[in-house]
């Protein structure tokens, strides 16, 4: 029995000596002695106090304590074909007194003041999120990913705030370059105050990354779970509900989970509709201004004639009108994000109509300007990870300002240049437009 003892207390500890939520305890006390093992971010700490550790204080021998044990509702002895590792990391604790071993399970799932997503939503997928209590994310995290080469780091950041952070991977698959990357960017960060996921993004994201971000910062735990599977890194925060995940190329950002959930086709379909979206919202005004102000001979006749009858009563240049309408879009954007939640889809809805439909009878724009601002505004929202929304909404100003110089050779410039720089980008040692369609696409 000892051997298999020895051999049991071997395995925890060497498969699972780097989560700092393996709690190993020992107690002591006159000629009694106990050693538990648990992890104490998957179990019900009050139960084990109570159950567990108080009784163990209070009887007068071994023996009165481990009749005491194996009365307990769901304790049993260890038996020889059991993992101790998967029972660990499933909620059991496991318990060596003298030549015994037991086990209980005594799993917490803590399903309290857990928020639903609010940023990334699914129609099939897992409808909650992360909450803003680190302890209760791993809790989640560990229910969802039962690996025993789940790793959990402990570190702080912020000089003055000092809040906690924890770095989690699988031992097994982790990209071993990435890690250490990211740990030398953590040691160099030199802030006194860092409070959100977004804040320490910026923090270990590089030089060259001042418009399109590097890191996906996420609320889904099923995407934390499947992307440690794919041997990243996750970085949690306490205090924010939002994770942080590292490496991070360009088809990361245009992924939903929606995608695993759909059948293949579907997914395909999706897919696709989000790169034509993207395409519509970055390159459509500049298009527009592009043809209509250097190359109306690219239109057919008749819808030639429409726009010009359409810009008839408008009394300056096309850019002038795309950069008006486009400001009040990113104005009325801004307003349905700052507004209270109750009033906030009322107001920008209904300020949007009578802007609208006021600044087309007053031949400020053209009716087909109120179409295409209103393609560009929903093409925007079909972009999964907010970061890559605000970036294309940026983008697309570029775009503009050369397409009214130079028109469509000026966007065209515009767009080698775009592409220039994201092959320049890199999310910790991995390109941003490197070969990932292969092995992201296969589901």
């Amino acid at each position: 029995m000892n051997s298999q003892k020895d051999q049991v207390v071997s395995t925890i500890k060497n498969e699972l000596n780097g989560s700092s939520d393996l709690v190993v305890q020992q107690l002591d006390a006159k000629e009694k002695k106990c050693e538990f093992y648990y992890i104490s971010s998957i179990c019900n700490k009050k139960k084990i106090h109570d159950d567990i550790l108080t009784p163990f204080f209070e009887v007068e021998d071994m023996r009165s304590y481990k009749d005491y044990l194996l009365s307990l509702s769901g304790m049993r002895e260890f038996k020889q074909d059991d993992n101790p590792v998967d029972l660990l990391i499933r909620g059991s604790m496991i318990i060596s007194i003298e030549e015994m071993l037991l086990t209980m399970e005594i799993k917490e799932f803590v399903n309290k003041n857990i928020p639903e997503t609010t940023i990334e939503t699914t129609i099939q997928g897992p409808q909650t999120g992360f909450s803003e209590d680190l302890e209760t994310n791993l809790n989640i995290l560990r229910h969802r990913y039962h690996q025993p080469t789940l790793v959990i780091e402990d570190d702080k950041v912020g000089k003055k705030t000092q809040l906690i952070i924890n770095i989690i991977y699988d031992n097994k698959e982790v990209n071993w370059d990435v890690l250490k990357e990211f740990k030398e960017k953590l040691k160099n960060i030199d802030k006194d105050v860092v409070q959100s996921a977004g804040q320490l993004s910026r923090l270990i994201s590089g030089k060259k990354s001042i418009l399109f971000p590097t890191v996906v910062i996420s609320e889904r735990p099923d995407r934390i779970a499947y992307n440690l599977s794919k041997g990243k890194v996750i970085v949690l925060m306490e205090g924010t509900r939002f994770a942080l995940i590292l490496p991070s190329v360009f088809y990361d950002f245009m992924s939903s989970m929606d995608d695993l959930y759909q059948a293949k086709g579907i997914s395909r379909f999706l897919l696709f509709l989000r790169y034509f979206g993207l395409a519509v919202a970055l390159l459509l005004p500049a298009i527009y201004v592009g043809i209509t102000a250097f190359n109306p001979e690219l239109f057919r006749v008749q819808l030639a004639l429409s726009i010009a009858g359409s810009r008839a009563a408008v009394p300056y240049p096309a850019y002038i009108e795309v950069l008006f309408m486009l400001i009040m879009m990113e104005l009325l954007t801004e307003a349905s994000i700052r507004l209270p939640k109750a009033i906030g889809p009322t107001a920008t809805t209904v300020g949007g109509l009578i802007l609208g439909q006021a600044a087309t009878e007053a031949g400020l724009v053209s009716n087909i300007m109120i179409i295409i601002v209103s393609a560009v505004a929903i093409s925007n929202f079909v972009i999964p990870i907010n970061e890559m929304g605000f970036a294309m909404r940026v983008a697309k100003y570029f775009f503009l300002a050369m397409a009214t110089f130079t028109g469509l050779i000026g966007m065209i410039v515009a767009l080698i240049g775009l592409i220039y720089y994201l092959v320049s980008l890199n999310s910790f040692g991995q390109p941003y437009l490197g070969v990932f369609l292969k092995e992201n696409m296969k589901k």
